[in-house]
């Protein structure tokens, strides 16, 4: 069998005129003789009746007084509502589907509700049905524990479920669709100019994940690019292609435009507290001190810097207050600054290029944007600026790097 695996997300399916268009897409490929899984979100976004958020507001005022483990049962099933619909209007029109759960696609998944990791996939009941002709709908976003529980795998973990059963199925390829058409060199709301990507490798898309671009999951990415498994992320509303994410010698070996640029696009982190820690003289045990506190009350730190006079490092705005009283505990008194944006600049071209850092410093400085810290990895570079600069420094580096021209 050709598998290939499709995942829609909640606006692909948010009401009839959406779904008619995902539909579209399935009937397309069961013209093209695929062997057909269709991985599902929850339909719609916050407010919408049966979103994940939705679902949420629902104990919202009991102070989230559930059990992890019920928690997840109540938000697996926003999936399967979306699930049964879909393989209610499959089956009206003719086409013959199944639905199910993330379990019952053999997903086995580790305990920890809320944020869990799959451990296996045994996907026999998926092949047995495509072997009889049916569309197998999965519910995405969720699996199964060793004790049979609801398991759910945390945000983005529709796109999770997708690509590890593309892997397991060894499908030709993972279909991501959304509502928009592809990965862009920028984010399209802030950069009018914004140049759709037509293919890019693994590592530069899962960098631009990891750096604020939400079209895909990391954590996705990664299991495709373990599996050498090709993605399109494409949009539901249209019949193009959008980006196609592989290695780069799978791009090669399909004929794939190569981008002559050392740089692949622009992502941003916004609404970030950066923190700064002094080390008194003698002291070396500030950043251990620091960060095993970090660790204790699951403050997540980003951007960090380390050197024999102190520690720097970012929370989330939200995570600030508690970070601080943290610290303050402690007998240190933070220097922080809120209400600041993580930009980075990627390529997989620019290792060991001289010069990018210059023209990020100057594009930023012709627009009078400081600096407030700056980091580099063999892919990426990240700056941190205040969040009224976001726009002017997005549109900035855009521009030194002439993304804006296709090519």
């Amino acid at each position: 069998m050709r598998i290939l695996v499709q995942k829609f997300g909640g606006t692909s399916l948010s009401d009839a005129q959406s779904r008619a268009h995902a539909i579209h897409h399935i009937q397309h490929a069961l013209i093209e003789h695929y062997a057909l899984v269709v991985v599902v979100s929850a339909m719609g976004r916050r407010g919408d009746p049966y979103a994940t958020d939705t679902l949420l507001d629902l104990i919202r005022h009991n102070s989230n007084a559930i059990p992890a483990r019920e928690k997840d049962m109540l938000l697996g099933c926003g999936e399967i509502i979306s699930a049964a619909v879909l393989c209610s209007e499959l089956n009206h029109l003719s086409i013959p589907a199944v639905v199910l759960t993330g379990g019952q696609a053999g997903i086995r998944t580790d305990g920890r509700f809320g944020n869990a990791h799959i451990e296996s996939i045994q996907p026999t009941r998926i092949l047995n049905q495509l072997s009889l002709g049916k569309v197998v709908i999965v519910t995405g976003f969720q699996g199964q524990s060793e004790d049979q529980d609801v398991t759910t795998l945390g945000r983005g973990g529709s796109d999770t479920s997708a690509t590890a059963l593309g892997a397991a199925l060894k499908a030709e390829y993972v279909d991501i669709f959304t509502d928009v058409n592809g990965i862009f060199t920028a984010d399209p709301r802030l950069v009018a100019d914004a140049q759709a990507i037509v293919s890019v490798t693994y590592a530069e898309i899962c960098n631009m994940a990891y750096q604020g671009a939400k079209v895909i999951h990391p954590r996705a990415v990664e299991i495709a690019m373990e599996a050498n498994i090709p993605i399109r992320v494409r949009s539901t509303f249209t019949q193009d292609l959008g980006t196609l994410v592989a290695s780069p010698d799978s791009l090669r070996t399909l004929n794939m435009p190569l981008r002559d640029r050392y740089v692949t696009g622009i992502a941003h982190v916004p609404s970030l507290t950066q923190i700064r820690v002094a080390a008194q003289e003698g002291q070396y045990d500030l950043q251990l001190s620091v960060f095993k506190a970090m660790a204790q009350r699951q403050i997540s730190v980003d951007f960090i810097n380390v050197n024999p006079s102190g520690v720097m490092y970012t929370v989330f705005d939200s995570e600030a207050a508690r970070a601080v009283d943290t610290l303050n505990q402690m007998g240190y008194h933070p220097t922080i600054q809120q209400g600041c944006v993580k930009v980075s600049v990627i390529g997989g071209g620019m290792n060991g290029v001289p010069g990018i850092m210059a023209h990020i410093i100057e594009a930023l400085t012709e627009e009078d944007i400081q600096i407030l810290q700056s980091a580099d990895s063999n892919t990426t570079i990240w700056v941190l600026v205040g969040q009224a600069d976001m726009v002017k420094a997005v549109l900035a580096l855009h521009q030194k790097f002439q993304l804006h021209k296709t090519i």
